[in-house]
């Protein structure tokens, strides 16, 4: 079995990807939501409801997990450093978080030399944590979410970024393979949008 933690479980992204990883019976899954008492538990997993904020809660329920995903909104920093800390705290290593594109300026049409949009600093000081830590992260840099079926290309760190758009089925695909092969873009920030 596959401990997965996804933190964010009721949100666009992480519903999709919870909804993906739930059909893999090799999957134990646990839930974290403010609300995660709203969803009905399948039988492979768990469901705690509390705030990543809650830094006992968080590092009891990061505690023995193979995988953690976090598809966070909010103050990112902030959840950036809580969820370092939990991992750390326990020893636990492979992350997934959930930033956004543009943050290293990678949009087609924006200018490199210049400043980031403010809108998108709090998501590049989370990536930038999490790239200073000695967790085994993916930092995955969506285009806007869209419905449809799975079909993406990845970017890499200092490639610039491929389209505007990205299915959540296509999130939730990779961070499946995510899943499943441990090393697949180990300590890589990486975009994904669906193919021009």
């Amino acid at each position: 079995m596959i401990n997965v933690l996804i933190i964010g479980a009721t949100g666009s992204v992480g519903s999709t990807v919870r909804e993906r990883l739930l059909q893999n019976s090799q999957i134990q899954l646990t839930s974290m939501a403010r609300h995660a008492n709203r969803l009905k538990p399948a039988e492979n997993e768990h469901l705690v409801t509390g705030d990543i904020f809650d830094s006992a809660l968080l590092a009891q329920t990061v505690r023995g997990q193979d995988f953690v995903f976090v598809a966070f909104s909010g103050a990112m920093k902030k959840a950036a450093k809580a969820v370092i800390n939990a991992m750390e705290q326990t020893s636990t290593k492979r992350l997934a978080f959930i930033a956004s594109m543009g943050i290293y300026n990678e949009v087609p049409g924006h200018n490199l030399d210049e400043p980031i949009p403010s809108i998108l600093r709090p998501y590049r000081e989370a990536a930038d944590l999490i790239e200073a830590s000695n967790l085994d992260y993916t930092v995955i840099r969506p285009g806007w979410f869209t419905q449809g079926p799975v079909n993406y290309q990845i970017t890499h760190k200092g490639e610039t970024f491929g389209g505007h758009d990205v299915s959540l089925e296509s999130i939730a695909d990779l961070v499946n393979k995510l899943v499943q092969e441990p090393t697949l873009y180990s300590r890589e920030s990486i975009g994904i949008n669906t193919p021009i």
